[in-house]
């Protein structure tokens, strides 16, 4: 049982979750390497990050592009091999930043940003790892392509040059991840997508068992925000 009173360690926290995913992909059949862990630092500033990147680990998911910028530039001059992936919502008006400080971008979910990137990249002279959102949940408040519009999406992403490595969600909070994690496998494998971003802190191990090529935990390493 863990002493509350004990200050909470990322590092600790970061290995005790890595051996989470091995056992979970193990468990299935699956190579635990296969599953690749965004440690999420939205919120957590320069003394939080460096124990993990102290520790080896050198991938990090943010939500905000401004957030990303006012700390990430000079952590990746101390460690240039990190990589920084941009897993929320993304506005228009800041692609060209989300594309000069990031490595993958996790919420295509519309023409208009799909537009932006392609003509970003094609300005910076960069090829980022892109992935589309799907909206399993088809909920109206939240961000990204239903799925019936995916294939569609994906087919003009591709008629504007980007190269989509493929989907990301994020269940509805009341339904059973699971059976999302499932559905975006089923349609990640319809449509010829290697890749899928899927699983947080409270799921992450059902996602490493269904498919996830990419789990984005961040409270269960940097502790409650």
């Amino acid at each position: 049982m863990t002493d509350p009173t004990t200050p909470h360690s990322p590092t600790n926290a970061l290995a005790d979750v890595k051996a989470r995913i091995a056992a979970a992909a193990d468990e299935v059949g699956r190579d635990p390497a296969s599953v690749h862990l965004i440690a999420v630092s939205k919120t957590f500033g320069r003394d939080a990050i460096l124990p993990v990147l102290e520790a080896g680990h050198r991938l990090f998911g943010e939500n905000r592009v401004q957030e990303a910028k006012s700390k990430w530039p000079e952590l990746r001059a101390l460690y240039p091999d990190l990589a920084l992936h941009l897993i929320g919502p993304l506005q228009s008006n800041k692609t060209r930043e989300a594309v000069e400080l990031f490595d993958a971008i996790h919420t295509v979910d519309r023409p208009k940003i799909a537009r932006a990137i392609a003509d970003e990249q094609q300005r910076q002279g960069k090829a980022l790892k892109l992935f589309i959102e799907v909206n399993t949940g088809e909920e109206p408040q939240k961000a990204g392509i239903p799925p019936r519009e995916t294939a569609a999406f994906l087919a003009d992403c591709r008629g504007l040059g980007l190269e989509i490595a493929g989907l990301m969600c994020i269940p509805p909070v009341d339904e059973e991840p699971a059976i999302h994690f499932a559905f975006l496998t089923k349609l990640a494998g319809d449509l010829g997508l290697p890749e899928l971003s899927m699983g947080m802190s409270s799921d992450y191990e059902a996602a490493a068992q269904l498919g996830a090529t990419y789990v984005r935990v961040g409270s269960a390493i940097f502790g409650a925000r």
